[in-house]
């Protein structure tokens, strides 16, 4: 069964995509960043009046962006000890990667998904950091 899911926590989506897809004993995440649902908020980001992004803070990001993959994760009837693959988007790798790969640790430390970590130009949103993940159900 090919079944797409929507979590009533996670933000909503930016574009025509589920929260996850579930096929067999898998599922799969659509890219999961911080903000937050029901609002334009984004967690550790400060904008310009131009919707530029003006400062951010990348341990406020990969918090949220870890609460919003767990709330996801439990909608869709699955857990964060379930994860089995991570591929993690990153704006700057070159000033956020220790910051992002030291919290990852503290989140991975009891299950330690196979994970690639990208830098990337931009992300659809103002955001730093994105996650895809897959898991099992």
């Amino acid at each position: 069964m090919n079944k797409g899911i929507d979590s009533s926590k996670a933000p909503e989506p930016v574009g025509l995509y589920p929260h996850a897809r579930k096929v067999g004993a898998l599922l799969f995440l659509s890219g999961v960043g911080p903000r937050e649902r029901g609002t334009k908020k984004i967690p550790g980001v400060e904008l310009n009046q131009d919707g530029t992004i003006a400062a951010y803070d990348i341990e406020a990001q990969c918090h949220s962006v870890f609460r919003n993959i767990r709330y996801i994760l439990e909608d869709a009837g699955s857990s964060w000890d379930k994860i089995v693959d991570v591929t993690v988007f990153l704006t700057n790798m070159k000033d956020d990667f220790k910051t992002y790969n030291r919290i990852y640790a503290e989140y991975f430390k009891d299950n330690q998904p196979c994970r690639t970590t990208v830098e990337i130009n931009c992300l659809p949103t103002p955001i730093g950091i994105e996650l895809k993940v897959i898991a099992t159900v």
